[in-house]
């Protein structure tokens, strides 16, 4: 899985990034509230509250009234009740109180990845796309997409609507292992989604980046 952690303790965020990594998963590890916001994909957030330039909580409330669905792992040295209610009513799909063990916060990102494994399909015009599972149908006709375009429309479906930069979606590539992704081999690998899923699939928007409409 691909996991954002936004935490600003150095050595926290160090000892979850390496286990995690350890684990197999990619982590993209944020320090501010302002690059938290700017994540792009991933499957699961891991989200401080007391940071630099703001509360996690506000930032979890925007995603959700702007509806963007990813699930978030609330970490905290917040312990009462009322804090986790706070939490929880606010969006969180889980709650850890700070100080955790490594293995325990594994394990409650394996449990919550389970619950929101029934993610949607999204439809681009007649073509159905899970995500998830990589299945791409037009009709009763599979379509094939490599793993650097299913990579592409994951990120993008992160959240669709959204402008996506060249570099940001280079950085999300690099981040799960896939290699260098340039401009150019990018445009390449749009041009060929746009064929085999729709033309007016991914749209292009001059000096800012790349859009899934769906």
């Amino acid at each position: 899985m691909h996991v954002v952690l936004i935490e600003d303790d150095i050595d926290l965020g160090q000892a979850v990034t390496e286990h995690l990594e350890a684990a197999g998963h990619t982590v993209e590890w944020s320090k501010l509230l302002s690059q938290g916001r700017g994540a792009g994909y991933a499957d699961i957030v891991l989200l401080d509250l007391n940071l630099p330039d703001g509360d996690g909580l506000a930032l979890l409330r925007e995603w959700r009234s702007t509806g963007r669905t990813v699930p978030v792992i609330v970490m905290t040295a917040r312990d009462q009740i009322s804090d986790r209610v706070r939490g929880l009513m606010a969006g969180a799909d889980d709650y850890v109180v700070k100080p955790f063990d490594l293995e325990e916060l594994l394990a409650r990102i394996q449990a919550v990845a389970r619950r929101g494994s029934a993610a949607p399909v999204l439809r681009i015009a007649d073509v159905s796309l899970d995500i998830e599972a990589r299945k791409a149908r037009r009709a009763e006709e599979v379509i094939e997409l490599t793993a650097m375009e299913w990579a592409v429309i994951a990120i993008l479906a992160g959240r669709p609507g959204r402008i996506y930069s060249r570099s940001e979606i280079e950085s999300h590539l690099a981040a799960q292992g896939l290699g260098e992704a340039d401009s150019n081999s990018l445009e390449v690998i749009v041009s060929r989604l746009r064929k085999k899923l729709d033309a007016a699939a991914i749209s292009t928007h001059r000096g800012l980046g790349y859009r899934l409409e769906v």
